[in-house]
């Protein structure tokens, strides 16, 4: 199996018959496993029978034990996890494929993503730095997860899980023992992903900004001193990285308009700011 998708689910029927759509388009051998809680909107009633997907459902203790549940089950070369409001846009499997297979010292890969409202248009794009421990310990993440991907030595050897004791910073805290690990990571600077505002996201809500002052505060204190230093540092990094450019460009993705069929759209002016 080449690669392994893992996508944790609750109540996101809608979005996830978008995500699953997006995965299954890639042209490239795969299984996309999901990991549901014992959904109550509708999506239990086709996600079993769903071809395209292994679904299991269960209980668990939140998003990143249902990721972790999912990561002892993938069978993939290649591991990434994708959120049931997200999406892959066409190729991105291949292209990472082809970037792994180039770099075989590499096992952590970043790329960029697109950010869209609830109705498919665009509303900003990141492209990723890869991250510093520094700046991981004290800041926001410098990457996001629908473009990350790994392999899948880093679970079998390295048994590097996400931990269930945090509900939204799981990520940051990932990466940073990836970073502690001294984990081979790089960017491709290439659009393999598409992050949808739908209002609910996790990310959005305050219990997420408390849970990240928490982790903030795991930092020695002397770095949390430097945090100024480390921001502006970041800011170097992202203009000498070509962060802050981007010509115009089109990307397709599903739309809840058209979840059968990817639409096409046009950025003229693209912007990093992030908006919703």
């Amino acid at each position: 199996m080449r690669f392994s998708i893992i996508t944790p689910s609750f109540r996101n029927s809608e979005w996830l018959r978008l995500c699953v759509a997006s995965v299954a388009d890639q042209g490239v051998e795969h299984e996309h496993i999901v990991q549901d809680t014992g959904s109550d909107d509708g999506t239990l009633d086709w996600l079993p029978a769903d071809p395209r997907v292994k679904a299991f459902v269960e209980k668990d203790s939140g998003m990143y034990d249902a990721i972790n549940r999912g990561l002892r089950r993938a069978g993939g070369d290649f591991i990434a996890y994708l959120n049931c409001d997200e999406q892959y846009l066409p190729g991105a499997l291949p292209s990472v494929d082809e970037f792994f297979s180039t770099h075989p010292d590499v096992d952590v890969l970043f790329a960029d993503a697109v950010a869209v409202n609830g109705d498919g248009e665009y509303l900003w794009h990141r492209k990723m730095l890869r991250p510093l421990r520094w700046h991981t310990w004290t800041c926001p993440l410098s990457t996001l997860t629908c473009a990350t991907f790994f392999r899948r030595r880093i679970i079998d050897e390295g048994k590097i899980f996400f931990e269930p004791r945090w509900r939204y910073v799981g990520d940051s805290a990932w990466v940073l023992r990836l970073i502690q690990a001294d984990v081979k990571m790089r960017i491709m600077r290439r659009f393999t992903s598409v992050f949808t505002h739908t209002g609910e996201n996790l990310s959005l809500q305050q219990k997420a900004q408390d849970e990240a002052a928490v982790f903030y505060a795991t930092a020695p204190a002397i770095l949390r001193g430097l945090r100024p230093l480390v921001l502006a540092q970041h800011r170097v990094r992202r203009l000498l990285g070509g962060i802050y450019t981007q010509p115009p460009f089109d990307f397709s993705l599903y739309t809840r308009q058209t979840p059968d069929l990817r639409v096409t759209r046009h950025v003229d002016k693209p912007t990093f700011r992030w908006r919703w």
